[in-house]
Order: structure tokens, then C-alpha cells, then sequence
């Protein structure tokens, strides 16, 4: 199924190419004005430039090609050679029943499907997640949902931050604690025990004073130090102690993620790469690639130089730091070797990394050694970043005491806001109590989501609930309400035996609407392209309106004729499945009511 941008492409193109010129210059794009037509070409100003002619004559001819297409019910020629093109009925018509009977409404799928890994989130061991992780974990989980939707097999990753030396300061610190505790008694045999000695909450107190004790107490650093070296050399004792803070920190974490209608298909974490940087470290010596610097061992990629697409090419980098003065592995180390292992397992075309805008130096440093090592190529490793999430004051968001606000906290806020605008409004009070709680919820995830993916990713934004949560205006719950009052309308037909049928007699809100349903392949093909959720964000919010025109313009249950009845009642079912899988592809659900 093609859409109209593509179909009058092809045919403009080759009306192009009767005249001698590049069919490219058939593309075309919506008209901005109705007086414009439905759609508009630009290529005649082009074309004539390479023929030395003039533009409207170019256009002319053009149009003169296409004056007897059954598709298009006129073409005009407008200023210096702007081609204006009208759609005829019966094109709408056709395709508004394509639309409706595709249970994608309307989505293709790519051509050749790619292994693709998202690397998302990035939560770690011992530490509750902040608002600092929403953008990671909403961009990223909805990244993953447009590629997997789009036919290409997905894994997304959290990239669990289990490894190195945070987990030998957990390991020492509770020694000191509990030095009774079993994991700590060398001549211990087992097994160890299967309940936790400690919780979220433990592990959260004891890091950050961990943590700073070993900044400025030699001791206490050279305890963690040494506990790391022999929980990394497979100390069964310590061993068994990490895994239950991996389990306690995952299990926290997983419910946090479930509240945000957020999952992984992988909790691969550092660990994993970790037994690999020993065989990979011989492989860059033996490839030459190993360099000595001030007593480090760098891979120098800074004549690995990437094109660009105004045809320059990249900055130079940083060298990649893989082993430290010390002999320590370093943070990049294991990403690169984490690339390894992802290529190793599932042999992937493409790893995307969903991570805060200021990593962008580092990534581009391990993208380029793994290229130069020849472990995967620069084009199959892809850094999106993204900008913050400020407060008021255009700075990041912060609690109103100065401090990070946890992401439980941020939920726990969102929902009792949405809750109140809902009591506010009276909305289904004598509805069941389990019900108003959960329509709440899904109006708060809602109203944070698309408020994030609604921006450019690269760009920061302004976090205001007041707003987010509006029923008007661009927001998740303005969607919310569009996509529940078409589920009003279907049930009400439905109890009075009205059947959804052929489109007829189109007015032009219908026009309008039905434009605005072949737009959706435009908009996930350029979200998908660019990695960029929020042209996907953009349709959904434009179907919203355009069926909101429809409605207002347009009677479904009143209409007078049983056939434009049930012509409308197929649009508005076209429109809910699509505005539904838009809103699913942006991680968003609606309920039945609201």
C-alpha cells in the first residue's frame, strides 16, 4: 500500500522524465493552504534551470501530462512555476478503504529488515532512578517500539550498570557492617543463603557514603579496591552478595519501569562485557592498534575520520583510554567490548544508544575504534542524544530543596495531579474506584510521555504538569480524550445496530481527514529515519484535530442518509485504529473511557 507523497512522485517523476529531466524532481509535499490544492511540486524551478528554460513552461508541460490521470482531478500552475495538485474523489475514496481494511491502517514495513539492538535507560545497581533517566527511557522505549513495528527484529537493552569498582564499595562497607554475614568467611563452603541481606534501601544509604568516604579516606578506597579485584576474580562469597544487590536493585527497578508501561528484552549489564576485555585487549595488541601513552594504553582514532552529510567529514576525537596507568579496564573498555559481545550474540546491523547529548564525544570515540578494530562498521553504530528536562528556572529540574528528584516521586506526582483534574472535571464518579485509578494513571504516564516525545529529541524543554496535563492544546491527554470519545461513538453505533460501510459523498472535512490518514506511512517513515519520535507525535496530534474537524463538520449518528452514516462510521473506525497505534508506538495507552 502506497501513500499519495509516493504514488504522485512516481508520476510527476516520470512526467520529469518525458522532458528530459531527473524524475526527482517529481517529489512532492502537502499543501499548507487549501487554495494550494491538496499537494504542491516544486520541481519545475529546478528543472528549468538544467534545461535553460523557463519555469512555468517546464510546468506546463508537466501538467499537461497529467491533466487525464484518473487519480488527480486538476493540476495548476501557480507563480513562477509552482505545480498545485488537486486529488479526485475517487483516489480518496480508495484509499480511505485500503486505510480502514489494513489492520496497520495504512503503515508499511522496510524492505530489508535489520538485527537491531536499543540501548536504553541505562539503569544501575544500588541506585534508584531520577528524572535525569526519563528522557533515556521514554525516547529509547519508543524508538524500539517504531523499529519492531516497522519489521525489523528488536531487542531492547538496559544496559544494567552492575560491574566495576561501585560494587566493591557496596562489598566493603558492608563487611564492616555485618563482618558476620557468611559472603565475607573465606572457608565458607555454602551455600549462601537465597534471601537479600540488604534492600533497595539499603544499598541506596550505603553507596553515597561509600562513595564519598573513599574520596578522601586512603583505607576505606584500598578496601573497595581490593574488593573489587576479588569479587572480578570470582570470590564465591562476594559472587553470591552481588548477585542478590543485582537482583534487589533489578526487581526495584523493573516495577519502576512497569509503572511507565516501559520493558526490556535484555538486562545484558557490564558484567556481561567484562569477561571479554582480556581476549579483545590481545586483539587490538596483536592488530598494532594497542598505542603506550603516559603510561596508558590508548587506540588512537583520530584519523578515522566519518563523512558527514554536507560532505565534510567528522571532528577529530579523543584516543579511546582501554587500559589506565594503573592496568585497570576503563569505562570505554568495556564498551567496545560490549559491542563485541552484541555483535557476538546476535549478530547485529545496528545498535542504537539512547543516551544524555553530553556522552556524545565518548560515543563517537568507541564507535570509531570499534570500526578501526573491525568489530562493527562506524554506519551500524548510532549515539541519539537528547537534550534535558529543566525546571522553571530553563536549568535542570530539580526537587524544590535543590536535590534530584527521584523518578518514583516524579510518577507518584504525575498521578496524583492527573487524579485531582479528573475529580475536578467529575469524571466517572460513580465509576468503580480501581477504574478512576487507573484511568488517572494512564492520563499522567500520557501527559509526561508525549510531552517529551512531542520535542525534537535533541532539544531541552520546560517540564510544567499544569500544562503537560491539559485536556486542550497539544498533549497526551488532549489524545487520550480524542481516541476515547471515537471509542464513545463506535460503542453508541454499535447498541443501535449502525454498520460502518463504503466511503461516499465526501465533504471536505472528510477530504481533510482522510488526507491526514495517508500522511501516517510519511510519518513513520521519517521517524524511523531520523530517529525522531516526535514526527510520529506531530500525526498523531494532526489526526486528533482533523477528526475533531470531521466530527464538528460531519454527523455520525444523525446523519440523515444510511450511507454517509455508514461511510463516517468507517472513518472514525480508521481513525481509531491508527490514532492507536500511533499513541501505542509512543508508549502511550488509552482506556475504554474517561
Amino acid at each position: 500500500m502506497t501513500h499519495f507523497a509516493y504514488h504522485l512522485a512516481l508520476k510527476l517523476g516520470n512526467a520529469f522524465a518525458d522532458l528530459g529531466l531527473s524524475p526527482d524532481l517529481g517529489a512532492v509535499v502537502r499543501a499548507q493552504k487549501a487554495e494550494f490544492g491538496d499537494f504542491q511540486c516544486n520541481g519545475a524551478m529546478a528543472g528549468a534551470k538544467q534545461a535553460g528554460k523557463n519555469p512555468r513552461e517546464v510546468a506546463m508541460s508537466v501538467a499537461a501530462r497529467l491533466a487525464h490521470d484518473r487519480d488527480i482531478a486538476r493540476v495548476e500552475v501557480a507563480g513562477p512555476g509552482f505545480l498545485n495538485i488537486t486529488l479526485s474523489d475517487a483516489a480518496l475514496v480508495s484509499q480511505a478503504a485500503a486505510i480502514a481494511q489494513d489492520p496497520r491502517a495504512g503503515a508499511g514495513v522496510v524492505e530489508v529488515p535489520r538485527r537491531v539492538i536499543v540501548d536504553y535507560a541505562g539503569p544501575n545497581v544500588a541506585k534508584s532512578m531520577h528524572v535525569g533517566h526519563l528522557r533515556a527511557t521514554i525516547i529509547g522505549d519508543s524508538i524500539k517500539r517504531l523499529y519492531r513495528f516497522r519489521g525489523d527484529q528488536v531487542w531492547g537493552d538496559a544496559h544494567f550498570g552492575d560491574w566495576g569498582f561501585q560494587m566493591g564499595l557496596l562489598i566493603a562497607t558492608l563487611a564492616q557492617e555485618m563482618p558476620d554475614l557468611p559472603y565475607f568467611d573465606a572457608d565458607f563452603a555454602g551455600p549462601y543463603p537465597d534471601v537479600s541481606p540488604v534492600q533497595l534501601a539499603d544499598l541506596e544509604r550505603i553507596y553515597p557514603a561509600a562513595a564519598a568516604l573513599a574520596k578522601t579516606d586512603v583505607e576505606a578506597r584500598d578496601r573497595a579496591r581490593k574488593a573489587t579485584a576479588e569479587l572480578q576474580a570470582g570470590r564465591p562469597g562476594y559472587r553470591a552478595l552481588w548477585q542478590h544487590f543485582v537482583a534487589v536493585s533489578r526487581g526495584a527497578l523493573e516495577r519502576e519501569f512497569a509503572a511507565l508501561g516501559v520493558t526490556f528484552d535484555l538486562w545484558l549489564g557490564e558484567s556481561d562485557a567484562d569477561p571479554l576485555i582480556p581476549d579483545m585487549i590481545k586483539d587490538l595488541e596483536a592488530k598494532g592498534l594497542l598505542q603506550d601513552d603516559q603510561g596508558a594504553r590508548v587506540v588512537f582514532v583520530h584519523d578515522k575520520l566519518v563523512p558527514k552529510k554536507d560532505g565534510g567529514e567528522g571532528p577529530n576525537v579523543a584516543p579511546l583510554l582501554v587500559v589506565s596507568s594503573e592496568g585497570s579496564a576503563m569505562y570505554g573498555t568495556t564498551d567496545l567490548a560490549t559491542i563485541v559481545d552484541r555483535v557476538k550474540r546476535f549478530q547485529t546491523d545496528l545498535i542504537i544508544y539512547c543516551v544524555d547529548q553530553r556522552q556524545a564525544d565518548h560515543f563517537e570515540t568507541v564507535f570509531r575504534a570499534a570500526d578501526k578494530a573491525g568489530y562493527m562498521p562506524r554506519e551500524g553504530l548510532d549515539h541519539i542524544g537528547f537534550g534535558t528536562m529543566n525546571g522553571q528556572d530553563g536549568k535542570p529540574f530539580k526537587t524544590r530543596e535543590g536535590g534530584v528528584l527521584k523518578l518514583h516521586d516524579l510518577i507518584t506526582q504525575v498521578q496524583e495531579k492527573a487524579q485531582a483534574k479528573i475529580d475536578e472535571a467529575g469524571v466517572g464518579t460513580d465509576w468503580p474506584d480501581e477504574e478512576r485509578a487507573d484511568i488517572a494513571h494512564k492520563v499522567g504516564i500520557a501527559a509526561l510521555k508525549f510531552a517529551d516525545l512531542q520535542n525534537f529529541r535533541g532539544t531541552s524543554y520546560i517540564f510544567d504538569l499544569d500544562r503537560f496535563l491539559s485536556f486542550e492544546g497539544k498533549t497526551g491527554p488532549y489524545l487520550l480524550y480524542a481516541a476515547v470519545r471515537i471509542k464513545s461513538i463506535l460503542r453508541k453505533a454499535d447498541e443501535a445496530g449502525f454498520a460502518a460501510g463504503p466511503v461516499v459523498k465526501l465533504e471536505g472535512a472528510e477530504r481533510d481527514l482522510i488526507l491526514v490518514l495517508d500522511g501516517f506511512e510519511h510519518a513513520l517513515r521519517g521517524a524511523y529515519d531520523k530517529r525522531a519520535p516526535h514526527i510520529l507525535a506531530d500525526h498523531a496530534y494532526s489526526l486528533a484535530g482533523a477528526f475533531s474537524a470531521f466530527y464538528a463538520a460531519c454527523p455520525i449518528m444523525t446523519a440523515a442518509e444510511t450511507d454517509v452514516r455508514a461511510s463516517r462510521l468507517t472513518l472514525a473506525k480508521a481513525t481509531l485504529t491508527q490514532l492507536l497505534i500511533a499513541l501505542d508506538l509512543l508508549g502511550i495507552e488509552a482506556p475504554e473511557r474517561m
